[in-house]
C-alpha cells in the first residue's frame, strides 16, 4: 500500500523530471537558434557583438508546490561558457565556509578529498566576494525541505558562468526502491539543472532529513548554530504561504568565506 506521503513525493520527482526534460529542450532549441542566426550573420558579413537568446521558465506552477519541489537550477546557455577554477586547495584537508547572513551565522564544513572540484570551485568564488551580496531565493516546506542558495540573480537562474562535475553521489547509500535516498538534516549538496554534472553556484541547505534521487552532490555538513539558524527560517514560512517560494524572512548573505582547518 502506498501512503499518501510516498505518492506526493513520486509526483513531485515526476513533475520535476517533466519540467527538466522541457528546460533542456529549450535549451537545444537555443542552440539551434544560436547556430542559425550565426551562419546569417557570417554570410552577411556583419561584425558585432554576439546575439543571444534567453529562454525564460513558463513553468513555475506556484498551485503545486509540492510537486514542483526540487533543488534545480536553471543557468541560461551564456552560462556555461568559461571553464572552471583552476584546482588550487589541498585535497587531503578539510575546508569549512562560513556564511554570515541577516538570519544568523550558517557554518559547515566540506571535505576537499571526496568533492575536490566543488570545495575548489566555492572557495574561488569565496574568495572574490561572489556570493556576498545574494539572498536565499528559495524555501521548500513540503515534499523536501531545503534553503536554496547560491544564485546571484536571486531567481534560480543565476550561476558563475561555468560548470563543475557531479562529485560523491555514492556517500549517502545506494537508492531505494522508490529512486531515493535520505539526505540528512544537515546536508548541504549542489543543486543542477536535472542533467549530470551542471552544478554552479547554487547550493541547498537541508534542514529536515529529505528524500532525494542521489544526483546531487553532497559535499558539506552544517553545524548545530547553523542548522539551528535554518530551522528558524523555515519555521516562519514561504511568502504568500505557499509551500515553495521565497522565505519570508528574507535570507541575505552579507559575507562568505571559506578557510582550511
Amino acid at each position: 500500500m502506498v501512503s499518501s506521503d510516498q505518492r506526493r513525493r513520486q509526483l513531485a520527482r515526476e513533475k520535476f523530471e517533466r519540467q527538466q526534460q522541457r528546460r533542456e529542450e529549450a535549451r537545444r532549441r537555443t542552440r539551434r537558434l544560436t547556430v542559425v542566426i550565426a551562419s546569417a550573420l557570417a554570410v552577411v558579413a556583419v561584425i558585432g557583438a554576439g546575439a543571444y537568446v534567453s529562454v525564460g521558465d513558463d513553468d513555475k506552477d506556484k498551485t503545486d508546490a509540492a510537486a514542483s519541489a526540487s533543488p534545480s537550477a536553471s543557468p541560461s546557455e551564456s552560462e556555461s561558457a568559461a571553464p572552471e577554477p583552476a584546482m588550487k586547495i589541498d585535497k587531503s584537508a578539510t575546508y569549512s565556509m562560513s556564511l554570515k547572513t541577516s538570519q544568523g551565522d550558517i557554518a559547515f564544513t566540506m571535505d576537499a578529498a571526496k568533492t575536490p572540484h566543488t570545495t575548489n570551485s566555492f572557495k574561488a568564488l569565496a574568495d572574490k566576494g561572489y556570493f556576498d551580496g545574494t539572498k536565499c531565493h528559495r524555501l521548500t516546506t513540503e515534499g523536501i525541505f531545503v534553503l536554496q542558495c547560491g544564485d546571484p540573480k536571486g531567481d534560480g537562474t543565476g550561476g558563475p558562468g561555468y560548470t563543475i562535475p557531479d562529485e560523491n553521489l555514492t556517500a549517502l547509500g545506494k537508492a531505494g526502491k522508490d529512486g531515493t535516498v535520505t539526505f540528512p538534516a544537515g546536508t548541504v549538496a549542489m543543486a543542477n539543472t536535472g542533467q549530470p554534472s551542471t552544478g554552479g553556484s547554487q547550493f541547498f541547505l537541508v534542514y529536515k532529513d529529505t528524500k532525494l534521487p542521489p544526483t546531487y552532490t553532497p559535499f558539506g555538513t552544517m553545524d548545530e548554530a547553523g542548522l539551528k539558524a535554518v530551522k528558524k527560517v523555515a519555521e516562519a514560512g514561504v511568502t504568500g504561504g505557499a509551500a515553495d517560494g521565497a522565505p519570508k524572512k528574507t535570507v541575505t548573505v552579507e559575507k562568505a568565506a571559506v578557510d582550511k582547518g
